[in-house]
C-alpha cells in the first residue's frame, strides 16, 4: 500500500497539542477560495510515496522530541482522500502509543474506522449552510455535516478552525451564524479564527489556476481576533 505525501513538518507547534509530527497528505475534493496550498489538490500531483511502514519508521525517529505531550497530525490537502493508507498509519501510531490528530474538513464519507484511531479532530468549518459552504468550496455541505455528526456520536474531541476572509465572512452576521452552528456541539476544546492571507497566491500562477480571490487583501488580524472573541462570548451566553 502506497500513500502520497506532499510534505512533512517534523516539529509542528500549532496543529494539535504539544510538538507534532505533521503529515501533509496529497489530494483534496474541495476547491476553497482561500486555499493557499493548491499544489495538494490533485491526488496524482507531485508528492513522495510512502508505505505505512516507512512513514511510521520516520515518525518513530522523532518520538523522543514529541514524546507523550505531542504526537502525529495528519493534514492535507484532505487526508481522508487516502483513507486506506491513513487507517493503516493511524493503527501503527496507536500500536506505538502515539497520540493521533486528524486535520480535516470532513469532506469524505464513511470515516468511522478512521475515527476509532483518532484522538483529536481539528475540523475546518467552511460554511454554516448549503449556500455559503457551496460558495466557499464548490461542494455540498452534506458530507461535512455527516462527518461532524459522526464525531459527536463517537464522542471525539474537537478543535474548530474558521478562516476569516475580508468581504466574504468577516461580519458579525456570520459570527452569529457560527454561534448557532457550534453551540449544540460537545467536546470542543479549542476554537480559532485564522486570518486569510495572500502568501500562496503565486502558487496559482505557477500552476496556471485562476485565483478566485484576486485583489482581496490580507485579513486584519485585530478585527479577526475581535470577531473570534465575539464568537466565544456568544457561545458562553
Amino acid at each position: 500500500m502506497i500513500g502520497k505525501i506532499n510534505s512533512i513538518e517534523t516539529m509542528g507547534l500549532v496543529d494539535g497539542p504539544g510538538v507534532r509530527f505533521v503529515v501533509f497528505m496529497q489530494g483534496c475534493p474541495l476547491r476553497c477560495k482561500f486555499c493557499h496550498n493548491p499544489e495538494t489538490w490533485n491526488l496524482n500531483g507531485k508528492a513522495q510515496d510512502y508505505t505505512p511502514q516507512q512513514l511510521i519508521k520516520k515518525i518513530l525517529s522523532y518520538k523522543p522530541y514529541f514524546k507523550h505531550n505531542g504526537g502525529v497530525t495528519f493534514s492535507g490537502g484532505e487526508p481522508l482522500m487516502q483513507k486506506e493508507f491513513l487507517l493503516e498509519c493511524l493503527k501503527l501510531c496507536k500500536e506505538n502509543d502515539i497520540n493521533t490528530c486528524l486535520d480535516t474538513a470532513g469532506s469524505i464519507p464513511d470515516c468511522k474506522d478512521i475515527l476509532k484511531y483518532t484522538d483529536l479532530v481539528i475540523l475546518d468549518i467552511k460554511g454554516t449552510n448549503k449556500k455559503n459552504y457551496k460558495e466557499m468550496t464548490g461542494a455540498s455541505i452534506n458530507t461535512s455535516l455527516e462527518f461532524l455528526n459522526l464525531c459527536q456520536e463517537m464522542n471525539k474531541k474537537l478543535w474548530i478552525r474558521v478562516v476569516i476572509v475580508p468581504g466574504v465572512n468577516d461580519t458579525e452576521e456570520y459570527v452569529k451564524e457560527l454561534i448557532n452552528f457550534i453551540k449544540p456541539l460537545r467536546k470542543i476544546e479549542k476554537i480559532e479564527f485564522l486570518p486569510y492571507h495572500t502568501l500562496g497566491v503565486h502558487k496559482y500562477e505557477d500552476l496556471g489556476i485562476t485565483y478566485k480571490l484576486n485583489g482581496v487583501p490580507d485579513m486584519d488580524k485585530e478585527k479577526c481576533k475581535k470577531l473570534e472573541n465575539m464568537l466565544k462570548e456568544g457561545l458562553n451566553n
